[in-house]
């Protein structure tokens, strides 16, 4: 049976506490504790993590610790963690998930510092379970490029994966993220969660191209996450060589080469770079 014992005197050293995503009813118990038992919680955003200590009526000193934190900083915490707890959190969920903080844990672990985590909320978690998609294996990329180029190239490292893909984006960004990944990966299955465990959540489902030309005019409010399913469920169809053959020498009757693999690929959830390559071959063969 899991522990269900909270240590009135936690161990020192680090404790990576996840924190609620939206509703704050959503904190543990063991993270409330471990959160009155520290000495010092290293914060993303100070004004952030006051408001959640106001809701559990705690007074515990806080001190910035984000992506712009420097070395000294660090090792400023680490020293501390040799007889004091230090909780880390980030504004939302669970620490260093796109979130600052792996360089943390990896110097309290090379000084030989206690670590610990406390599970909890988790936005790409709950986008998932909330999206209907297949869940057995999945990656999460965080962010999207902002740039048109890069991010074009960022969505074609995917485009080979049998694995659900989850992003981070925001609301006046969402619409051409979507119109890129299906661009890049094809008109796929996918859901945009946003307000997750908050009183207007909502998860939309469709295609790709679906949901970017419902949110092209209306750009939502809130923190989103993107859920798109692996690459073949947009159209359900399962191609071997020859089938992918044919496609494109049916494709390349009546448009450019580049035209015709890039419909092929996102007729069958394919990477755009891998059909170009065979449309190529195919057409010196001819």
């Amino acid at each position: 049976m899991p522990d269900s014992t909270i240590s009135k005197s936690p161990l020192p050293g680090l404790y990576i506490v996840a924190t609620p995503i939206g509703n704050l009813g959503d904190i543990s118990a063991r993270a409330a504790a471990t959160l009155a038992s520290a000495n010092v919680i290293a914060a993303e955003d100070t004004r952030v993590t006051a408001k959640l200590l106001s809701h559990l009526g705690l007074r515990v000193p806080m001190t910035p610790y984000h992506d712009h934190s420097d070395e000294r900083t660090r090792a400023a915490l680490v020293a501390r963690m040799e007889r004091e707890v230090v909780v880390l959190v980030s504004d939302a969920g669970t620490p260093l998930i796109s979130d600052p903080g792996y360089k943390l844990v990896r110097d309290a672990r090379a000084a030989g510092r206690h670590v610990t985590t406390l599970p909890g909320p988790c936005a790409a978690i709950a986008a998932i379970t909330l999206s209907g998609l297949p869940s057995d294996r999945f990656l999460f990329a965080g962010f999207l490029p902002n740039k048109a180029k890069a991010r074009a190239d960022t969505i074609a490292e995917f485009a080979g994966l049998r694995a659900t893909l989850v992003f981070y984006e925001s609301g006046p960004r969402l619409a051409a993220a979507l119109t890129a990944l299906a661009d890049g990966l094809g008109n796929r299955e996918a859901a945009v969660a946003r307000e997750i465990s908050k009183l207007y959540e909502e998860c939309a489902t469709g295609t790709l191209a679906d949901l970017a030309a419902r949110y092209a005019d209306a750009p939502p409010k809130g923190e989103i996450v993107i859920v798109v399913g692996p690459r073949g469920e947009e159209s359900g169809e399962e191609a071997d060589a020859a089938t992918i053959d044919a496609a494109l020498r049916a494709a390349m009757a009546d448009r450019p080469v580049a035209q015709a693999a890039k419909a092929v690929a996102k007729q069958y959830g394919l990477d755009r770079h891998e059909v170009y390559a065979r449309a190529l071959a195919l057409k010196e063969r001819a």
